[in-house]
C-alpha cells in the first residue's frame, strides 16, 4: 500500500491515518497528559474512506503509525448506463467505471472530483 510514517502527534483531524489495514478519515483526535508511570496517549475516531465503517484507536502520541497516501484527482463523466458511469481522469484521458452514488446527480460532460489509493476510487 502506498503509505508513509508519521508520529500520532502530528496528526489532525480531517487527515488520513490507516487502523486496521484501511484508509480511514480522522473525525476526532484527542489526547490525555502522561501518567505517573506513562506516556501521553492519543484517542483517534475515524471513518473508513472507502467502507464508511467507523473505527477507533488508541496510542502513545510518540508511536509511528502509517498514513495513506491518497490524491485528489479530477475527473469527467462520459456516459451514464443505469447505476454505473464511464468516467476519463483528467491528468492521464484513462477511463473507468464507478457506481454512482445515491446522493450525486450524474450526466455526461459534468466534471467531478474523485479520491483514489491503488486503485480504489470515490466520488467527493
Amino acid at each position: 500500500m502506498a503509505t508513509q510514517q508519521q508520529e500520532v502527534r502530528d496528526l489532525q483531524e480531517g487527515g488520513y491515518v490507516m487502523i486496521d489495514e484501511t484508509a480511514c478519515k480522522i473525525n476526532a483526535y484527542s489526547t490525555a497528559k502522561p501518567g505517573k508511570h506513562g506516556s501521553a496517549k492519543a484517542r483517534i475516531e475515524a471513518k473508513g474512506v472507502f467502507d464508511e465503517k467507523k473505527r477507533s484507536l488508541s496510542q502513545p502520541v510518540d508511536a509511528k503509525i502509517r498514513v495513506p497516501i491518497i490524491h485528489r484527482k479530477q475527473g469527467q463523466i462520459v456516459s451514464v448506463d443505469g447505476d454505473d458511469m464511464q468516467v476519463m481522469d483528467l491528468e492521464s484521458y484513462e477511463t473507468f467505471t464507478m457506481r454512482i452514488p445515491e446522493d450525486v446527480d450524474a450526466t455526461p460532460d459534468d466534471e467531478i472530483e474523485f479520491l483514489e489509493m491503488e486503485g480504489q476510487r470515490k466520488i467527493v
